[in-house]
């Protein structure tokens, strides 16, 4: 299991004894191995390989045609700290211009292909002490039709990291004991970690909560009603309607967080559930409202053998005791606390959603999970067994 530094210390207590703790990623290792968390690796992430290292902001003094060759140009950049000849081959290139500067000695980490590092060299007989950069040689992107040009008013010298605030972190890789589902989210490590220093240090922490409690519905217009006819395998089963949503990418905040443990950004709405799942433990399944036929939602289960087309496009014969979220047709939707269904998953053109809390029979979502072959986040946490309270 990965856990993010710079997530887990926003739920941490900046108390006199604790901060010290907390500003080291180390200590926090060492504290969460010796509760029974045991720390297997401890490594940096950078949200671009080696964060830019040696990379500066340029400007081009002087631009001249290479006598040589037609498509060369030999540039002089001033980088703030000293004036380099660079001869580069992008049409783009012209004096004035604010550009990513790579020194002799830097290694570059591109988008494809293996890092390289600048050397002094002589191109067509001209000495070239560096290279002006685009985005695919750095990481940044997969442009390659130029170098990257910024703006004017960026000052000469700049750590291109500062400019692009790249982000970085330190990844926890826990090696958790299946008895510990209370610690497989980051709430739930630093409820660990709170113990520990109330313990050792004799003053008592909880964690910092992310939860307002003050939430109320602002209207009742997109009402879904939920009927459960499996009480044994559906202990409970919560859900709210949210209107009038625009599905998009997410926030960079949100990406970081999730790239930095490992997921893939998809859209801000499968990403704020993944965010949730991670951050308390709890999963969550999105629903497009609009979908829902009769505007109800069952919880039962349907008949041996009954098809059922998942999320990746795969049609899948049900057990008679998979449990399933069906609509008001009784036809279905999602095999409960596993995978959701191609039919009623949000798309781009999703605008009104029915978002999905439950807790489900552990045995149950194990028994579906390994048959279909479905090992997902939510059904190894509900195989384990979701806390009721959560």
């Amino acid at each position: 299991m990965k856990i993010s530094y710079n997530w887990l210390i926003e739920y941490l207590p900046r108390e006199e004894v604790s901060i010290k703790i907390i500003e080291n990623p180390e200590k926090i290792s060492e504290i969460l191995t010796s509760v029974g968390l045991e720390v297997e690796n401890l490594e940096k992430f950078e949200q671009i390989e080696n964060g830019l290292k040696g990379l500066i902001v340029g400007e081009v003094l002087t631009c001249e045609k290479h006598p040589d060759a037609d498509k060369l140009k030999i540039t002089t950049v001033d980088s703030g700290s000293e004036t380099l000849q660079i001869v580069c081959g992008a049409s783009n290139v012209s004096a004035g211009q604010k550009v990513i500067v790579a020194p002799v000695g830097t290694t570059l980490y591109p988008s494809l292909g293996e890092p390289f590092s600048i050397k002094k060299s002589k191109i067509r007989g001209v000495e070239s002490n560096g290279m002006l950069c685009a985005e695919d040689e750095i990481g940044l992107g997969q442009s390659h039709e130029g170098i990257i040009v910024l703006p004017k008013d960026v000052k000469t010298g700049t750590l291109a990291s500062e400019y692009y605030n790249i982000y970085s972190d330190w990844i926890f890789e826990i090696g958790l004991t299946p008895n510990r589902m209370d610690a497989m989210s980051h709430l739930g490590i630093a409820k660990d970690i709170c113990a520990y220093i109330s313990h050792h240090f004799n003053i008592k922490i909880k964690p910092i909560s992310p939860f307002k409690n003050n939430f109320k519905p602002d209207k009742k217009s997109q009402p879904i009603k939920v009927e459960v006819k499996n009480n044994v395998d559906c202990e409970r089963y919560a859900g709210i309607s949210i209107s009038g949503i625009k599905v998009e990418e997410s926030p960079v905040w949100l990406q970081n967080k999730l790239k930095s443990i490992g997921h893939r950004p998809i859209n801000n709405i499968v990403d704020i559930t993944n965010f949730v799942l991670h951050e308390t433990g709890q999963p969550l399944h999105a629903f497009d409202a609009d979908k829902i036929k009769d505007h109800k939602i069952i919880v039962e289960t349907l008949a041996e053998g009954t098809p059922f087309t998942t999320l990746d496009a795969k049609e899948r014969k049900l057990r008679s005791n998979d449990i399933m979220i069906c609509n008001g047709n009784d036809e279905p939707m999602c095999i409960a606390g596993v995978f959701g269904g191609v039919d009623s998953g949000v798309s781009s053109a999703t605008e009104n959603l029915f978002l999905e809390s439950a807790v489900f029979n552990p045995a149950s979502i194990r028994k579906s999970m390994l048959l279909h072959n479905l090992r997902t986040d939510a059904a190894v946490r509900f195989e384990k067994g979701i806390n009721i309270d959560t």
